[in-house]
């Protein structure tokens, strides 16, 4: 049967970061057994990878439906090949996935993933988007899949207390909510939420930083980052916009691994 592992991604330190669980597959699965094996698990998103040829295909679910890209997921999914000795530590690891070809590496203590950048683009806010905000807003903007709205400080992002419900019949997949660090420890921070698939707030989400990176180069003029995603359990991130592509760097850690029995 499949061995199943749960992994903290974007962390050092265990019960931190984004909980992914990842299943390694001999071959292909069916779809509604991934399906309820991402409900069962109840986290963010569960990743179905196996091998074919030199690479890997790569899946992701969250407890209710297949989403096309999912950072944290990817970076425990790289954590769990390297541990299991899948994958050389000093090779990469390839994935083939519905967001096409996705890279990770290992520099020193750190898992380096290579994604593609998601623009954003200045776009007029429903109604219902700033009412279930409840707070006023700097910025409304859209990347491929997902709302982008800068607030006016990042103690805002963090008190933010939306109405998820209102974020529901949006036609997004989610709403990221960003500002400026005051502190100056990190660049920016930002926090995710996405009930139309599923999961009312993600701890860290790397594929929403590469609709942030891309933000943030346009009004800094800088393409490098060190990021931070305010959730109640937290992780950071950096992040280098290189052309098209989006650099997200990180740690992770195996909390539990285990067998699947059915």
């Amino acid at each position: 049967m499949p061995a199943i592992f749960q992994v903290d991604a974007f962390t050092c330190r265990a019960f931190s970061g984004n909980p992914a669980a990842v299943c390694l597959l001999k071959s292909a699965a069916d779809v509604d057994w991934m399906q309820n094996v991402a409900a069962e698990m109840n986290l963010a998103e569960t990743a179905f990878v196996f091998p074919d040829g030199d690479r890997f295909q790569l899946r992701w679910f969250t407890p209710t439906v297949e989403v096309d890209l999912c950072g944290h997921a990817t970076l425990a999914t790289a954590h769990v090949l390297w541990e299991t000795k899948h994958v050389a530590e000093s090779d990469p690891c390839v994935f083939q996935s519905n967001s096409g070809e996705l890279r990770a590496e290992r520099i020193a203590d750190q898992i380096q993933l290579d994604f593609p950048i998601s623009p954003v683009a200045e776009k007029t806010a429903p109604p219902e988007l700033l009412e279930a905000l409840g707070v006023p807003v700097q910025f409304v903007g859209m990347s491929q899949s997902d709302f982008l709205v800068e607030v006016d400080s990042a103690a805002t992002v963090r008190a933010l207390k939306p109405d998820i419900q209102g974020f529901m019949n949006l036609g997004a997949r989610g709403i990221i909510v960003t500002s400026r660090d005051e502190t100056n420890e990190f660049d920016f921070i930002s926090r995710f939420f996405a009930p139309a698939v599923g999961v009312d707030e993600d701890s860290v989400t790397g594929s929403a930083h590469c609709a942030l990176g891309h933000y943030w180069m346009e009004k800094l003029k800088r393409s490098r980052f060190k990021a931070w995603q305010a959730s109640p359990r937290g992780g950071g991130m950096q992040v280098s916009v290189e052309g098209d592509r989006i650099k997200l760097m990180g740690q992770a850690l195996t909390v539990f691994r285990g067998e699947m029995c059915c």
